[in-house]
C-alpha cells in the first residue's frame, strides 16, 4: 500500500541556498573555539593528558599504545583512537603548540560530520518515498532540486541544536563518536545508490566507533541499520541489497566484534537507578536537541501515515533508529549528555523532513521566538564584554569580578573585530529574513542556524578570555609552579586525571606516585578532598604540609603541598 506523501512543494520553493553564505556559517561554527585557548576541565584535558602520555613518554617509562595510561590508570572510555590521533599529531607540534596540535584531528571530525549529514538528508530526500506530491500540471519540485533543499535544512537544523556547541569543540571520545557514528549513518544511506561508497563508509564508520569507546553502539547501529536498508523495496534510484552486501555487513560486525574482544573494549556501565529519572532525561532531551525536536515530532506527526510500514520509508526508519539507539544508550548509562550527540544528525534529518509540510503561521512563529532570542543573547554578550572592559554597567562587572575574582580582562581588536563583523551579518540577515523575498523551504533554519552561530562566534571571541580563566586548570597550576618554583618532578597523591594532566600540561612537570621525598622530587600535590584518608601515610614517610591553594573559580577544588621534613638546626659541639 503506497502512503501518500504530506510534502506539497513547488519548483520555486527549492532554490538553492548560496554555498559560499553556507560554507562561511559552517567555518564561523567549526574554527572558533578550537583555537586560542587552553584545554578545559575536564574531558578535555584528560584526554590531552592520555595522549601527551603516547607522544611524550617519561624516559624509562614503557609505553603501551594498546593501554594508555594517564597516573597509573587506563582510561575508563577506552577511546583508543582518540588517543592515537591526538598523539600523532603531537609528535609534529613545535614545543607550546601541543594542544593546539592535538585538536587539528578534531577539527577534521567536526568538519566531516557536516558533510555527512548533508549528503546523507541528500541521499534520503531522493527516495521516492520522500518526494513531494506531483502536480497535475507539473511544476513541482525536481527530485535533485527538493533533495538539495532538504539537505541545507537539515544542516542548518544541525548547526542549530544547543548540545552541538560546546561538546563537538571538544578533544574527546565523544567527538570521534559523533563523527563516526555521522559517517555510519551516511554509509547506511548511500547503500542503495552508491554501493561502494556506502560499503566504504560503514567500515570505517563502524571500525572507527569500536576504537573510540562504542563497539556496542556500533553494531546496534549498523546491524539495524542494515535491516532497515535489507528491507527497503527496490526502485530505480535504490537496489535491494545484494547477498554480498549482507556478506561483507557482517564481516564488518565480527570485525568489530573481534577487534573490540581482542583489545578489551566490551564495557557495559548501566545505571538502574537512571531509568527512573524520566524528568530529568526529559529535560536533556529538550535543551540538549533545542530547536531540532520539535520540528522532528512535527515531521513524524505530518508523515504519521507511512509509520505503520516504516520499514519501507527510509527517510523515516534510519533517523529513527539512530535517534531510538541513542537515546536509549544515554538513559541506561546514567543519562549522559555527551552520548545523545550521536543522534543530533538524524534528529538534524526528521527536522528537514518537516520543512516542506510546515504552514506559514508556524514558520512565521519560528522566525520571530529565533529572531527574539538569538538577538537578547548576543546583547546580553556584549554587555557582558562591555562592562568587563570599561566597569559599566556595574551590576555585571560585579558578577564577573565575583565569579572569577582574579581574572583581568584583556581587549583583542582581532576577536573584537570578528564579533562586530559576525552582530553586522546577523542584522543584515534579519533584515533579508524580515523583507520580502520568495519562499524556500530552508527559510525557517536560517535564523535558528545563524543565530547559534552567532552566539558560539561571540562567546569564542569576546568571552574567551574569560571562558578560558574560569574552564582552565592554566590559573591553578601556575599557583602552585609560584610556591614550587620551577622542579622537574612532582609526587602526587588523590588527585584526578584531569588535576594531573593540568600538572602535566601546564607545570611541564613528572608525576610519580607518593614514596618518601627525593631529591628531585621533593614537592608532594593532594586533593585536599581525600587528604584525611591519606594524612597518617604522608607523615610517615616524612612529608610537612607547606601550603593550600585553591582554584581561582572552584572553592571546592583546592590543593594541598607538602615539602620534606626539614633537618633540625645543628648545634656546634663544644671543645
Amino acid at each position: 500500500m503506497n502512503h501518500p506523501t504530506p510534502a506539497i512543494v513547488s519548483q520555486h520553493a527549492v532554490r538553492r541556498l548560496p554555498r559560499w553564505a553556507l560554507f562561511l556559517l559552517c567555518a564561523a561554527y567549526v574554527l572558533p573555539g578550537f583555537w586560542g585557548r587552553g584545554p578545559w576541565k575536564s574531558q578535555d584535558i584528560e584526554a590531552l593528558g592520555y595522549m601527551l602520555m603516547l607522544a611524550q613518554p617519561t624516559p624509562g617509562d614503557i609505553v603501551s599504545w594498546l593501554k594508555p595510561t594517564l597516573l597509573g590508570q587506563v582510561d575508563d572510555n577506552l577511546a583508543l583512537l582518540t588517543h592515537w590521533l591526538g598523539a600523532l599529531a603531537i609528535k609534529l607540534a613545535p614545543t607550546g603548540w601541543e594542544a593546539a596540535f592535538a585538536r587539528a584531528p578534531f577539527v577534521t571530525m567536526l568538519a566531516l560530520t557536516l558533510v555527512a549529514t548533508w549528503y546523507s538528508v541528500y541521499a534520503l530526500a531522493r527516495h521516492p518515498a520522500a518526494q513531494p506530491v506531483a502536480f497535475a500540471f507539473g511544476g513541482e519540485a525536481k527530485p535533485a532540486d527538493y533533495a538539495r533543499a532538504l539537505a541545507d535544512g537539515g544542516l542548518l537544523a544541525l548547526l542549530a541544536c544547543l548540545g552541538l556547541a560546546h561538546r563537538s569543540h571538544e578533544t574527546t571520545p565523544f567527538l570521534m563518536q559523533l563523527s563516526f557514528g555521522a559517517g555510519l549513518f551516511f554509509g547506511l544511506t548511500h547503500l542503495g545508490r552508491k554501493r561502494w561508497h556506502g560499503r566504504l563508509a560503514i567500515a570505517a564508520s563502524m571500525l572507527g566507533l569500536t576504537l573510540s569507546g562504542a563497539p556496542s553502539m556500533a553494531l546496534m547501529l549498523g546491524v539495524g541499520g542494515a535491516v532497515i536498508s535489507t528491507a527497503m523495496p527496490a526502485d530505480p534510484t535504490h537496489r535491494r541489497l545484494s547477498m554480498l552486501d549482507l556478506g561483507l555487513l557482517a564481516l564488518i560486525g565480527l570485525l568489530c566484534i573481534t577487534t573490540a574482544g581482542a583489545l578489551d573494549l566490551w564495557r557495559w556501565r548501566i545505571a538502574p537507578h537512571a531509568l527512573l529519572n524520566v524528568h530529568d532525561m526529559a529535560q536533556l532531551m529538550a535543551w540538549f536537541t533545542w530547536p531540532a525536536w520539535p520540528l522532528a515530532i512535527w515531521s513524524l506527526w505530518r508523515w504519521r501515515g507511512q509509520l505503520s510500514q516504516i520499514w519501507l520509508h527510509p527517510h523515516l526508519a534510519l533517523p529513527l533508529w539512530f535517534v531510538i539507539v541513542t537515546f536509549g544508550t544515554s538513559w541506561f548509562t546514567g543519562i549522559s549528555d555527551r552520548v545523545l550527540l550521536v543522534a543530533l544528525p538524524a534528529i538534524a534529518t526528521l527536522a528537514a523532513f518537516a520543512l516542506p509540510t510546515l504552514k506559514r503561521s508556524l514558520s512565521a512563529l519560528i522566525d520571530w521566538f529565533t529572531l527574539l532570542f538569538f538577538s537578547i543573547c548576543a546583547l546580553t554578550i556584549w554587555v557582558v564584554w562591555v562592562a568587563m572592559q570599561t566597569g559599566f554597567p556595574a551590576q555585571p562587572a560585579a558578577n564577573v569580578k565575583r565569579l572569577a575574582p582574579e581574572f583581568v580582562p584583556e581587549f583583542s581588536a582581532t576577536a573584537f573585530t570578528l564579533a562586530l563583523l559576525a552582530t553586522l551579518a546577523w542584522a543584515g540577515l534579519v533584515k533579508w529574513r524580515t523583507g520580502a523575498h520568495r519562499s524556500a523551504i530552508w527559510k525557517s533554519l536560517v535564523l535558528p542556524a545563524s543565530g547559534a552561530v552567532l552566539c558560539w562566534l561571540l562567546l569564542t571571541t569576546l568571552w574567551l578570555p574569560l571562558l578560558d580563566y574560569a574552564r582552565s586548570y592554566a590559573p591553578f597550576m601556575k599557583k602552585v609552579v609560584d610556591v614550587t618554583g620551577p622542579s622537574p618532578c612532582y609526587q602526587y597523591a588523590g588527585i584526578t586525571k584531569p588535576q594531573g594532566a593540568g600538572l602535566i600540561y601546564h607545570a611541564k612537570v613528572t608525576l610519580k606516585p607518593l614514596e618518601k621525598p627525593l631529591p628531585d622530587c621533593a614537592w608532594l600535590i593532594v586533593d585536599q578532598q581525600n587528604l584525611p584518608l591519606l594524612s597518617q601515610r604522608i607523615e610517615s614517610l616524612g612529608w610537612t604540609e607547606q601550603t593550600r591553594i585553591t582554584r581561582p573559580t572552584d572553592r571546592f577544588e583546592n590543593f594541598v603541598i607538602f615539602g620534606p621534613v626539614p633537618a633540625p638546626p645543628t648545634v656546634p659541639t663544644s671543645r
